[in-house]
């Protein structure tokens, strides 16, 4: 090997040990604050116990980069490829999603010896002889993928300590950058064309944003920034969680089921409106953005104010004058594979592809998301039901 090579090959293991290592110590600085107890707490289907994730993230680098790419690697306990693996149909037989909650065993102490186990054998491996460039597009996702999974610890977090009867605090000094308005919204104008999305240039980014693509736009206006809590209580105190029409008719269904009467946790006491944060129930500060409405809502109170929720091309295009990154911003645009997409062979697959169905796109990036981990072509997707990500509205006509 010559010297040169050899220089640059130690430069790229250095690069890569510095990130994993940032990463993963990340998720555990998340958890730090919580009693034992939080960690196993599952209160619905869609929230996943914290120790899940740090157990799931680590079966990640276990399962797609050690085991296949490490030569004599022992996985740690051959029973964590049923209880960690989430959705993947080419791994095998797993724990189904709304039973993670049972998981009492393995314990909490476990499973953070399972990341130091992995974590040192993943050191290791970037260090010694069996870590080859063509790993690193893999190693990239799994970093990528436990940012994602940071996020949803913040969500997941919340929703446990928020449906808490004693509306704990997770920290009681301020854990996410609050993000108020107070000007009025104004609205900017794209004329109609044929403009390009979709991903393109160095760097990483998923499978979904690739194939980047001609639209044609008829002209549009979108809001420069979301919607407040001040504009939000507006709405609902005008009825509009009582008057069908500003509804789709799942979404009517919606409120009418869980007997919806304002965002995710808000509370009105005694004519007061509380809500909960991470730094435990305060009253509501109208400047701040508002977060945690899901689709049917964002619909609703769009039609009420005679506009609509941008497509997501609107938004891609608009995004360079758009004050974004504070919420996710739901977007009346189903999500659907870009044109030449093709899902990778294998386990990886099954990353995003398999998702394309019964789910609407999010734009942007919120106060949870980790630093570094958005982009303005980032697709984001939830179904229309769900409030507990860090979702917004912004406007468009």
């Amino acid at each position: 090997m010559k010297e040169s090579s050899k220089h640059t090959i130690e430069e790229n293991t250095d690069y890569w040990l510095r990130r994993y290592h940032d990463i993963r110590k990340q998720s555990e600085h998340i958890c730090e604050p919580l009693q034992t107890e939080d960690y196993v707490v599952q209160p619905v289907v869609d929230v996943s116990p914290p120790k899940w994730h740090l157990g799931h993230s680590t079966w990640f680098f276990e399962t797609f980069i050690l085991v296949p790419n490490y030569y004599g690697y022992k996985v740690f306990d051959p029973q964590y490829n049923f209880v960690f693996n989430s959705y993947y149909e080419t791994i095998g037989a797993r724990v189904i999603r709304t039973d993670r909650g049972n998981l009492s065993r393995p314990s909490v102490s476990e499973i953070y010896e399972y990341r130091r186990y992995v974590d040192e054998k993943m050191t290791e491996f970037l260090q010694g002889d069996f870590f080859r460039p063509e790993h690193t597009e893999l190693l990239e996702l799994g970093l990528n993928h436990e940012q994602q999974h940071q996020e949803l610890l913040v969500t997941d977090i919340k929703f446990i300590l928020g449906h808490n009867p004693l509306f704990p605090a997770y920290r009681k000094e301020s854990f996410l950058k609050s993000s108020t308005a107070s000007e009025e919204i104004k609205m900017l104008k794209f004329s109609e064309g044929v403009y390009e999305i979709g991903f393109q240039g160095k760097g990483f980014c998923f499978d979904n944003e690739l194939g980047r693509h001609k639209v044609y736009l008829n002209e549009f206006e979108i809001a420069d920034r979301p919607v407040t809590n001040r504009e939000y209580l507006e709405f609902i105190k005008s009825g509009g969680y009582h008057d069908f029409k500003y509804w789709h008719a799942e979404g009517w269904d919606w409120v009418k089921n869980t007997k919806a009467e304002s965002p995710l946790y808000w509370h009105n006491i005694d004519d007061i409106w509380m809500i909960y944060t991470l730094e435990g129930l305060k009253e509501i500060n109208l400047d701040d953005l508002l977060c945690h409405i899901n689709f049917f809502e964002a619909s609703a109170f769009a039609a009420w104010k005679g506009m609509r929720l941008p497509t997501e091309a609107e938004w891609e295009v608009a995004s360079g004058l758009l004050n974004w990154g504070k919420r996710w911003e739901w977007t009346n645009s189903a999500y659907l594979a870009y044109p030449g997409y093709k899902r990778a062979s294998g386990a990886v697959g099954e990353y995003n592809g398999k998702f394309m169905i019964n789910q609407m796109v999010l734009r942007g990036a919120s106060e949870a998301t980790p630093e570094g981990h958005s982009r303005n072509t980032y697709r984001n997707f939830f179904p229309a039901n769900l409030q507990w990500q860090f979702t917004g509205i912004r406007l468009a006509k």
